[in-house]
């Protein structure tokens, strides 16, 4: 049979449940012992009399016997000056004592609750009391693109705010953002340390009161899983808001890509298939030069974007006259007013509807200002329309591979003529999955197991010999080890081309956006940083979710796609001519003019040489080799 528990026992047993409570409860009981001492310190001074009145004091009331003893607690030095042995005797005991217990375990108390406090704020655990705010939920490289984006994107915001809530230390991502963005300009980023597919932690971040929500797969996980699972704790949240949700994100399986859309009935759930886009880029950039830049030019906030705008003045009138009716402005196409319809570069006699938008490129939405009476354009300055070129076979090479590669050979097969041949040069480990593309129409395959940084293997393939060579960067490794391996093979197909005449066009991946600096000394015709393109599109669809069916028609083979076209075929070069004679042209070939890119211009200091959304008014003169880029089917 057990014993009792002793009176000790369960002392220290009460004792430990109230300490387990924390600060407060401590704090509550060193109060009632205060209390205790001093009621009894004024009992026993008020009974004893004048044995235990200070000396000279003949009487004393309870209350200021209470009062004296409350002083000599909360300050025990005050007992220097009492007189009256009794007196000196009581208040050492009880209040001085006690006091010196008392006031030394409440400054430890204290001391221990705000160093916690602390602690928490560092492990970001505090609630973001911000509103109309945009939430990032996840952490991965992309995160500083899509930070920096935002914040170019709310200059224009009053007290914009990001609040970040990811799996990592609070203090960790605020040096990482501080190192890799040094000024945040009016935006204000907040950084939450938790699990966004615990709906506990998401409430840290108050989605019900945020503008829109943006999901970032992790890099070393299962990134699918990690999206579906965030999705579902923002959208089936017992506490989520009656207002739909505005989600960005993205997937790589296409299967998963449904999975998503059906978990966001109620909200906008806008799922990016990161691989076909990467793939449709690279495929088409690979036979345009400087197309990766026109990409990068209308997916960024630091230069012209995408905007739609209602203008009365044309209702009635054709797409072309609505093409010379901006000078600061370039329109692209229409938004039908059924809100679900997006038609690039349609057909120049197509008629603006009541509620039809104009989808345009501008500085900003207050920029699009119609013009009744544009300029003239040279009419004489405008070279007839050549003849159609026929689709010829090519031969391809294609170095390294990645869950990218085969998306690219079907999106290639679209524009290359029937006969083409590609060949495949990577590790003998991707050879089982290269012989899963077989469903192309125009291209054989041939695999070649080798390593692409070696010279010798380069060499022996004869690289002069191809039309287009891409290099694919290797996802598995590092970014950093990925990037250097690419810039060595990259090197040696540039000293490769300058020992031949015959020229070859060079596409390369890039993972990191620091290293396209240093892989400009290749003299590579393009490069496509997959992570940091799509975190662009990301960034202007959390800004505007309108825009994702003009950026999947733009970047759908079979819808508009933009093209660089040399100028010859629209103008006379050598003559001054504005860009409404450009527009001019280009509309005769039922086709929409939106830029145009300078190829003696000097590289880092005018974008590549990229003009996207020129003044129309403003004189340019066209030298050979100068590109005029089209919407064009």
């Amino acid at each position: 049979m057990s014993r009792k528990p002793s009176l000790k026992q369960r002392i220290q047993y009460h004792t430990d449940n109230l300490m387990a409570r924390g600060p407060q409860a401590m704090i509550g009981l060193l109060g009632v012992f205060s209390l205790i001492i001093i009621l009894l310190s004024a009992f026993v001074v008020t009974i004893g009399g004048r044995i235990f009145f200070p000396e000279g004091v003949d009487n004393l009331s309870f209350i200021e016997a209470f009062w004296l003893s409350l002083v000599r607690t909360l300050d025990p030095g005050t007992m220097g000056a009492d007189e009256g042995w009794g007196f000196r005797l009581i208040m050492l005991i009880l209040p001085t004592l006690g006091g010196v217990f008392i006031i030394s375990t409440l400054i430890g108390v204290l001391s221990n609750m705000i160093q916690n406090k602390i602690e928490d704020l560092r492990k970001g655990r505090s609630l973001v009391l911000e509103e109309n705010h945009t939430i990032i939920l996840g952490w991965s490289s992309q995160v500083f693109t899509i930070l920096s984006e935002l914040v170019e994107a709310n200059l224009n915001q009053v007290n914009p705010s990001i609040a970040i809530l990811a799996m990592k230390e609070k203090v960790e991502m605020e040096d990482e953002i501080r190192s890799r963005l040094r000024d945040t300009k009016n935006t204000r980023i907040i950084c939450r340390s938790g699990s966004p597919i615990d709906p506990a932690a998401l409430e840290l971040v108050r989605p019900q009161h945020a503008r829109s929500i943006i999901v970032i797969p992790p890099e070393d996980q299962d990134p699918d899983n990690f999206v579906i699972k965030t999705v579902l704790a923002i959208t089936n949240n017992p506490h989520r808001r009656a207002e739909a949700y505005i989600i960005v994100t993205q997937i790589r399986d296409e299967k998963n890509l449904q999975v998503v859309q059906m978990l966001g009935k109620k909200d906008r759930v806008c799922a990016l298939l990161a691989r076909d886009i990467i793939a449709r880029v690279t495929a088409q950039t690979s036979r345009q030069s400087g197309l990766s830049i026109v990409y990068t030019e209308l997916f960024n906030f630091s230069g012209d974007e995408i905007y739609f705008k209602e203008e009365k003045a044309l209702t009635g009138k054709r797409y072309r006259d609505a093409l010379t009716s901006y000078a600061t402005s370039s329109v692209i196409g229409l938004f039908k007013a059924d809100a679900t319809t997006v038609q690039l570069n349609p057909p120049m006699d197509s008629l603006i509807q009541p509620g039809d938008q104009l989808i345009c490129i501008s500085a900003d939405d207050d920029t699009i200002l119609y013009s009744a009476s544009p300029d003239t354009p040279a009419i004489e300055s405008i070279q007839s329309a050549p003849q159609p070129i026929s689709v010829k076979k090519e031969r391809l090479l294609l170095l390294g591979w990645n869950d990218y590669g085969a998306t690219i050979l079907r999106e290639l097969d679209n524009y290359v003529g029937y006969g083409s041949q590609i060949t495949i040069v990577a590790d003998e480990t991707f050879q089982e999955k290269v012989s899963t593309c077989t469903r192309l129409k125009n291209q054989t395959i041939e695999f070649h197991a080798g390593d692409t940084t070696n010279r010798s293997l380069l060499d022996e393939l004869k690289v002069e010999d191809y039309d287009h060579v891409i290099v694919l960067a290797d996802t598995s490794l590092d970014f950093q080890e990925a990037d250097a391996r690419t810039l060595v093979t990259l090197l040696h197909l540039r000293d490769i081309s300058l020992q031949d005449e015959t020229p070859f066009s060079i596409v390369s991946e890039m993972l990191d956006l620091r290293n396209r600096e240093l892989a400009t000394v290749t003299k590579v015709d393009d490069f496509i940083v997959s992570t940091h393109l799509i975190s662009l599109i990301i960034a202007q669809l959390s800004e505007n979710i309108h825009l994702m069916p003009v950026f999947t028609d733009m970047l759908n083979e079979k819808g508009a796609e933009i093209y660089l076209k040399p100028v010859e075929e629209y103008i006379k070069t050598g003559v001054e001519v504005n860009f409404y004679t450009v527009v001019e042209a280009a509309a005769r070939r039922n086709e929409t003019a939106i830029g145009y890119r300078s190829a003696s211009a000097d590289e880092k200091s005018d974008s590549y040489g990229v003009h996207i959304n020129p003044d129309k008014s403003a004189v340019i003169t066209f030298n050979p080799g100068d590109k005029v880029i089209v919407f064009a089917e």
